[in-house]
């Protein structure tokens, strides 16, 4: 079996994509993804026309460039606002917000009840039932001040 007649069936193109795809998964940046994309499509195309494989290689370019091009324009672009900034740090979604204080502030320490989590804070001595501000992170711990 010659190069001309792999690249002629159909299949070749599918299964090309699907191994394309395959790899993306082990390849980082979607690089791989509009490549497979492009390549499964020109195999459904060459179902359906009669085309030589010059012809499904130019398709396969064209469809590549397209595929790239409209998969960076719907990729979001680096430092690009996201519509959820504290999906993987939702602590830092608490500084500013106001807490009561569930144990009291002895020592340094305390507890605050945020939602069904208590989590320990740090700050000056306050008795439980204070109204306090978060004013910075640190890993699990939360600095608050009086509010």
């Amino acid at each position: 079996m010659d190069m001309k007649t792999i690249v002629a069936s159909p299949w070749s193109w599918i299964v090309l994509g699907g191994v394309l795809l395959a790899l993306e998964i082990g390849v980082p940046g979607a690089s791989l993804l509009w490549l497979g994309i492009a390549a499964v499509v020109t195999g459904l195309i060459s179902f359906s026309l009669p085309l030589t494989w010059e012809s499904k290689l130019v398709v396969f370019g064209m469809l590549s460039i397209i595929s790239v091009l409209l998969g960076r324009r719907l990729s979001p672009k680096p430092g690009e606002a996201s519509e959820s900034p504290f999906l993987n740090r939702r602590t830092a979604s608490y500084v500013g917000r106001v807490f009561v204080l569930e144990r009291a502030i002895d020592g340094g320490a305390g507890v605050v009840r945020i939602e069904d989590t208590l989590w320990r804070v740090v700050g000056p001595d306050l008795p439980a039932g204070a109204s306090v501000r978060v004013v910075s992170v640190d890993g699990p711990v939360l600095a608050v001040e009086p509010a």
